[in-house]
């Protein structure tokens, strides 16, 4: 509680609000020993106009009139003639003489805090002006100690009215600094620790949304770290993978390159009747090393953007799928088949999901082709509660032994003669985009499936 922001915020909060209070409580305690004061000589002045209005008052009466003022003694002057009206006896000698009409807030102040740490009971002379211009001055002798105990009780009361406020106003600080502004950072944090765990899933590349100006600054800042980094790491694994291939594409390469050289050699030096069945295999030798060169260029150079996510109409997508490899397969004997429901809806990034399906069904076909007996390739989905499955299924051959255990890996996973295996590589990391995954499900004799699985959500804990 105490390391956390809101925590050392909500303590931070209590500290100044109780600082400022006791700023406010000094001159208010000031006032109020001034108050007490005035009142005291208002209730002197009124208690002399009853002796002003009968000049012989009974000893038993004026005792009572001084008692009811708080006070020993009243003199007023009035007409430059100082006047005892009422007197009583001191117990002890006038120590302090406080003159009201020339007090500053300073010294008022000072009088206050001194009165207020001397514990001793004083008598104390006080001089100030009679309200409604009644005379010059009056001036009454009275106690210190009944003073100094209404002060210490309008203290605490003040004290204990500053807590219950630096309290309250803390948790409203405590809980408006939780909903604006430590929520909004935790959930930045969140996405931080998500990206970190999974950088190759695009769900955990923030999406700017704050309220605050510096939040969102951040937020956005961040974004964009994350996706410089996604796409460095992509290019860092394409770049490891490919360094990885190229002794082995370089062996091939001038193997096939050689016999293309040979060939080449027996055309030109050679007037043998054999040119006309060499020149076909040195035009296969050749397509074959410029093949291989492109894919492995291709895969190199290839820097694919985060995904962009909504909803698409999946069977839409298939049809367009399957009206092209439809057009690429030509006479041969293969069928297409669009098994997705009119209605399902995915979420991922058309595109993308476009390029993964094609590249299955694309290699179902080839697969097929090869065979020379033609069959099917069938394109279906489903979903539950958790997520959508995309099958494609073949009737081919199924996949050999050393296609099985390099899947999705480059120039290695080729499940036909001179496949490279990027297809399946390229597939396998662009559905990681989505935060999803690739699988064989099944390959044999009877065909091979493919399942393709993406979580519903949107990737948060």
């Amino acid at each position: 509680m105490l390391n956390t922001l809101s925590g050392r915020f909500l303590i931070l909060t209590t500290v100044f609000v109780m600082l400022a209070e006791v700023l406010i409580f000094v001159p208010s305690i000031s006032r109020f020993r001034l108050d007490y004061l005035l009142d005291r000589l208002e209730r002197a002045q009124i208690a002399s106009l009853a002796l002003l209005a009968d000049d012989m008052l009974e000893t038993e009466l004026e005792a009572e009139l001084l008692e009811n003022a708080g006070v020993f003694n009243v003199v007023l002057r009035r007409d430059e003639i100082r006047q005892l009206m009422l007197s009583s006896p001191i117990p002890q000698q006038i120590g302090t003489t406080f003159d009201l009409r020339m007090a500053t807030p300073a010294s008022m102040i000072g009088d206050s805090l001194r009165q207020l740490v001397t514990s001793e009971n004083q008598i104390v002379r006080v001089i100030g002006a009679p309200v409604r211009d009644a005379g010059l001055l009056i001036e009454i002798t009275m106690e210190t100690a009944p003073l100094r105990a209404a002060m210490i009780d309008y203290g605490v009361r003040i004290l204990v009215l500053s807590a219950v406020i630096s309290v309250v106003t803390a948790l409203l600080l405590f809980v408006a600094v939780r909903i604006f502004l430590v929520r909004p950072i935790k959930g930045v944090v969140d996405y931080m620790q998500r990206y970190a765990a999974a950088p190759e899933d695009a769900r955990g590349i923030i999406q700017p949304n704050a309220g605050v100006t510096e939040l969102r600054e951040a937020e956005e800042a961040l974004q964009k770290l994350q996706t410089e980094l996604t796409q460095a790491l992509r290019q860092r694994e394409r770049l490891a993978q490919l360094g990885g291939a190229v002794a082995k594409i370089s062996h091939d390469l001038r193997n096939i390159l050689t016999s293309a050289q040979l060939f080449t050699d027996r055309i030109e030096m050679s007037e043998d009747p054999l040119v006309r069945r060499l020149a076909p295999k040195l035009v296969n030798s050749i397509t074959r090393a410029v093949s291989l060169c492109e894919g492995t260029l291709a895969f190199g150079k290839a820097e694919e953007p985060a995904p962009t996510f909504s909803y698409v109409p999946f069977c839409e997508i298939v049809d367009d799928i399957v009206e092209s490899e439809m057009l690429a397969a030509g006479e041969a004997d293969v069928e297409l088949i669009n098994a997705v429901p009119k209605g399902l809806m995915l979420r991922g990034d058309a595109e993308q999901l476009f390029r993964v399906v094609m590249n299955l069904v694309r290699n179902a076909r080839q697969a097929l082709v090869v065979t020379g007996k033609g069959g099917t390739v069938t394109i279906s989905a489903e979903e539950d509660d958790d997520c959508w499955r995309i099958l494609v299924a073949d009737t081919g051959p199924g996949l050999p032994k050393k296609a099985q255990d390099n899947l999705f890996t480059p120039f290695q996973g080729g499940a036909r003669k001179g496949g490279s295996g990027l297809g399946l590589a390229i597939a396998a990391e662009l559905i990681r985009g989505h935060g999803g995954s690739v699988s064989l499900k099944s390959t044999g004799a009877e065909g091979t499936e493919f399942e393709i699985h993406l979580p519903k959500g949107d990737g948060t804990f």
